[in-house]
């Protein structure tokens, strides 16, 4: 009775290591998409700050896990616009750069 107890929890304990092995894996990639995403996003921020324009800090940057980068927020001029986005393409790791950035001119 001992052997047949024994031999089935051997095999259940056997038939679940695929699913553990698969869930561990799922965990680790997304916490690892997270950071590189939040890393994208740090070096696009720390880029944009050195720069000194102060319409360049009303800026936001978002990141998704495929490395694609949506910047958003208000600039007082085109040229702003375009620095922000030689900026963000030329981070490592963005794979695209989505504009919703506006001018908006100082009243």
């Amino acid at each position: 009775m001992y052997i047949k107890l024994a031999a089935s929890i051997l095999v259940s304990t056997a038939l679940m290591l695929p699913m553990a092995g698969y869930a561990a894996d799922l965990e680790h990639s997304s916490t690892t998409t997270m950071v590189k995403d939040s890393v994208i996003t740090t070096k696009i921020k720390a880029e944009l700050a050195a720069e000194k324009m102060s319409s360049l800090v009303n800026i936001s940057v978002d990141t998704d896990h495929k490395g694609a980068v949506t910047l958003g927020g208000t600039v007082a001029s085109k040229s702003a616009v375009d620095k922000a986005l030689s900026i963000t393409k030329g981070v490592k790791g963005v794979t695209s750069v989505s504009n919703q950035i506006k001018v908006v001119a100082d009243k």
